[in-house]
């Protein structure tokens, strides 16, 4: 009995088997094609792993690439470039901002002190500039700059970069520096002075065409600060009065370019008291007696002649003002001395409390008509926020400092006692 011919299964589920039993069941069947799979797939299942691009394409289902398909090389290539190009496009826009972004500030005279350097320029910079980078300001400083930050003035233009910036701040190694001190509690006569005499300050408002020394009135004009005196300083018939700028100069150590000139100089010490000034004015305490910041400012100079000791600023400033509120002359002996001018010679006698001037506010009620000295801003921070104190009076100990007090009483007792210690001292002074 014959085997019946086995059904060939059919390669497509749509295709009819070979054997359909037509009659042609003597015909060999070549069944080797279904036996095998082709030589190639098993290479490619071996050689070439399946990859699951899922996170991808969003398929579930791993791809599969031939050896000969370069889609998937192409594709991580692809990837690994866009990464690499997003990172140095960030690294060059923070480089770009680091060094070209700008900061909006005015153009400006900036103070370079002793020992500053160029790493502490970067704090401000950071806070103003979106992306800026320290470590990239720090590689362009250690390539760009070949000494130290020099001290002194430097002119910045209008919304710097830093770039801009350290190229102006590296021109004070072939410049020359000229110092520039005026003391606290000296007047703008001794400030005029100080700028005549320095050889590297070249003259433009003090000294006039013709060689001589201009007067107040000449120096206010040359300056254009005319109008920050009131009328009653502008029209005085006093010559020490009239256009007196006294007060109006931030006193400090500066350095300046050789062949800056006066008027950069007074110019730039102005601005800085005027800002001083008006910080102090819009943060004063309230209930004082000063009807604008022309007066506190006349106020902080007596101040800052009648003590050096940093503590006792506010209590003076209690003192004066507890006697303006109670209507009492301020009766303060450098009122005299100022008024006196260049008659001054060193003490004071009992006609100069006497002479009734436009500044003895032992013979005035309420404050001079100026300042009397160049006040510090220490001085015009205590004037517009006194100490709490009821104190009236003070006096010097004789061994520094003073002794404040609230009745005419003590402030005798006071005085009295300052009076035995300097005969003491006189005493035990050996002849010389």
């Amino acid at each position: 009995m014959s085997k019946p011919t086995p059904e060939i299964p059919p390669e497509r589920p749509d295709e009819p088997p070979i054997n359909d039993h037509d009659g042609t069941a003597d015909q060999p069947v070549d069944t080797t094609a279904l036996d095998k799979k082709p030589v190639i797939d098993d290479v490619a299942a071996e050689e070439v792993p399946a990859t699951d691009i899922s996170l991808i394409s969003g398929d579930n289902k791993p791809r599969h690439y031939k050896a000969d398909n370069p889609s998937f090389f192409m594709q991580r290539g692809y990837q690994v470039l866009l990464v690499l190009g997003l990172i140095a496009a960030f690294f060059l826009v923070m480089v770009y901002q680091t060094l070209f972004g700008r900061i909006e500030q005015p153009q400006q005279m900036v103070t370079i002190e002793a020992g500053q350097t160029y790493y502490g320029l970067l704090p401000q910079w950071q806070q103003q500039i979106p992306l800026f980078s320290a470590s990239v300001a720090k590689l362009y400083i250690k390539s760009q700059v070949d000494g130290p930050l020099h001290a002194g003035i430097y002119q910045l233009p209008e919304n710097p970069t830093f770039a801009e910036t350290l190229h102006v701040l590296g021109q004070g190694v072939k410049a020359a520096m000229v110092k520039v001190q005026i003391i606290e509690g000296k007047t703008s006569k001794d400030l005029y002075q100080a700028l005549r005499d320095n050889k590297g300050i070249k003259k433009e408002v003090l000294i006039d065409e013709s060689g001589n020394n201009r007067d107040n009135a000449g120096i206010a004009q040359a300056l254009d600060l005319v109008g920050i005196l009131p009328d009653s300083v502008i029209n005085s018939n006093d010559p020490i009065v009239n256009h007196n700028l006294e007060g109006w100069f931030a006193p400090d150590t500066y350095y300046y370019g050789e062949g800056s000139t006066d008027k950069q100089v007074l110019t730039d010490l102005y601005k800085r008291q005027q800002q001083a000034l008006t910080k102090a004015w819009e943060n004063r305490a309230p209930n004082l007696p000063y009807n604008s910041p022309y007066e506190a400012l006349v106020m902080a100079s007596i101040i800052e002649k009648e003590t050096s000791v940093a503590e006792e600023r506010p209590l003076v400033s209690a003192v004066f003002n507890n006697r303006l509120n109670k209507s009492m002359r301020l009766q303060t002996d450098p009122t005299i001395i100022y008024g006196m001018g260049s008659r001054y010679e060193g003490n004071i006698r009992r006609k100069d409390i006497d002479e009734k001037t436009a500044y003895n506010t032992y013979q005035i009620d309420g404050l001079p008509p100026t300042p009397i000295a160049l006040p510090s801003a220490a001085s015009i921070e205590a004037t517009l926020h006194p100490a709490d104190s009821e104190a009236l009076y003070f006096v010097a100990t004789g061994n520094g400092g003073h002794k404040f007090t609230n009745s005419l009483n003590e402030h005798n007792q006071a005085v009295r006692d300052y009076l035995s210690v300097m005969r003491q001292k006189k005493a035990q002074t050996p002849p010389p």
